[in-house]
């Protein structure tokens, strides 16, 4: 249970109710995470509308990478919520790397992105030029660093709010689904 109050979906009115129709759409139900913001109505739209935004990057990263960040952000953040989002989206070998920190086991893209997700994750003050230069040296163009960052960026976002507030267990099963991300 997190720990502020959150109202249930069977109590939205209004702008509320539609913001949680809008997720529900695709879900069925609104998220957890979603039910976070329900004091405020146009938190719950600024998130939703930037999960949307931050997912639908037409960049060269694949479903697989951005899973990868989404998790490697999760886990560095010790947020189980988030995690469990993403690791059921990921094979049990690649889970097992990246809760290891051996990014040596990783190709050389997965590898750099991984690095970046790290540096901007822990530390933050510290990401120079050099990072996104790193990016660029095995092959991501301007637009999949964007996606990266944005991805990595995003996820730091959540699971501050989900930490925060108290959202310590597992996602939901059926939560555990890209249907969450509203269309």
């Amino acid at each position: 249970m997190p720990w502020i109050r959150t109202i249930a979906p069977e109590d939205a009115t209004d702008r509320l109710a539609e913001l949680y129709g809008w997720q529900s759409a695709a879900l069925g139900r609104p998220t957890e995470f979603t039910q976070l913001g329900s004091l405020d109505a146009e938190v719950v739209n600024a998130r939703l509308v930037l999960y949307k935004a931050s997912e639908g990057v037409a960049s060269s990263l694949t479903p697989r990478q951005k899973q990868l960040i989404a998790y490697l952000t999760s886990i560095l953040n010790s947020t189980p919520h988030c995690a469990s989002l993403s690791r059921s989206q990921l094979d049990g070998e690649l889970v097992r790397v990246l809760d290891a920190r051996d990014y040596g086991a990783l190709d050389e893209v997965d590898a750099a992105i991984a690095r970046y997700v790290e540096t901007l994750t822990l530390r933050p003050g510290e990401v120079t030029e050099a990072d996104v230069d790193a990016l660029r040296a095995v092959g991501l163009d301007d637009l999949s660093i964007l996606d990266a960052n944005n991805q990595c960026a995003h996820l730091n976002y959540t699971n501050r709010v989900a930490n925060g507030l108290g959202l310590f267990h597992d996602a939901i099963l059926e939560e555990r689904s890209l249907d969450r991300v509203p269309r």
